[in-house]
């Protein structure tokens, strides 16, 4: 059985990491470089950096600090955030980035995913889905874009298919009704997903326990957990969550 992962996310507003409730309420959890190098000394597998009002304010991610976060980390780094064209990924990826994560650009220009693809790498290629609950939907979940402020069209599962199709190597799925409420995660969504691809799923939204990152894992088939509150906030640290993990015999790296 492949290594599962354990993933901090720094959700960077105006230059800082903040953590909201359903993609609102917003406050402050901290300096992105000094979280960074604390989550690379103690154990994370991975780090995802979003800015996320790059896209709503029509700018681009902020590369000096995707700069000086890379060079204190050695561990992947996957950058998001108003990341609208090839030149946008590339930028990102001189900056320091291992792998971009796209949004709202990928379903305005879906093709994105295809080139970014052909010229990166698939790995490098990872595709954020924001879902909400909506029986409209025939899976009974939609898509949303510019940072969950725009409904589409779009069925998540649908989707999901969609972008692996076009070239996506990873999708970070988040469920936006459990963002922020540490309740636990979207279970049926995480399966649902997880069931539908053949590319590695990282469950995002609501971690608020150690038996959360379990469940997302063990129920709900991901490959990967993404949390922000409860590791940020000092409620559980990287390495109380592997070793939580292990002794419920998940592979994980300590």
């Amino acid at each position: 059985m492949l290594t599962r992962r354990v993933i901090p996310c720094l959700d960077v507003k105006d230059g800082r990491v903040v953590k909201g409730r359903s993609f609102i309420q917003l406050k402050d959890a901290g300096d992105p470089v000094e979280l960074s190098d604390y989550y690379y000394k103690t154990g994370a597998d991975e780090l995802v950096f979003l800015d996320i009002t790059a896209t709503p304010e029509g700018r681009n991610t902020m590369v000096e600090v995707v700069e000086r976060i890379s060079e204190k980390i050695f561990m992947p780094l996957t950058v998001g955030g108003g990341l609208r064209t090839l030149e946008d990924i590339q930028r990102m990826l001189r900056a320091g980035a291992d792998k971009v994560s796209i949004n709202t650009s990928a379903v305005r220009r879906p093709e994105l995913i295809s080139e970014g693809a052909a010229i990166f790498g698939s790995q490098c290629m990872v595709v954020a889905i924001d879902a909400r609950r909506d029986s409209a939907m025939p899976s009974g979940w939609r898509v949303y874009i510019t940072s969950g402020q725009q409904p589409t069209g779009l069925d998540s599962i649908a989707w999901a298919k969609k972008v692996v199709e076009l070239g996506s190597g990873e999708i970070l799925l988040t469920s936006m009704d459990a963002d922020g409420h540490r309740a636990g995660y979207d279970i049926e969504l995480t399966r649902a997903v997880s069931e539908a691809v053949t590319v590695p799923v990282i469950a995002s939204g609501g971690a608020g326990s150690l038996e959360d990152l379990y469940r997302a894992l063990a129920s709900g088939m991901a490959d990967a957990v993404l949390a922000a509150s409860i590791f940020h906030y000092g409620v559980h640290t990287i390495r109380e969550a592997k070793e939580y993990l292990r002794g419920k015999g998940v592979p994980v790296r300590l």
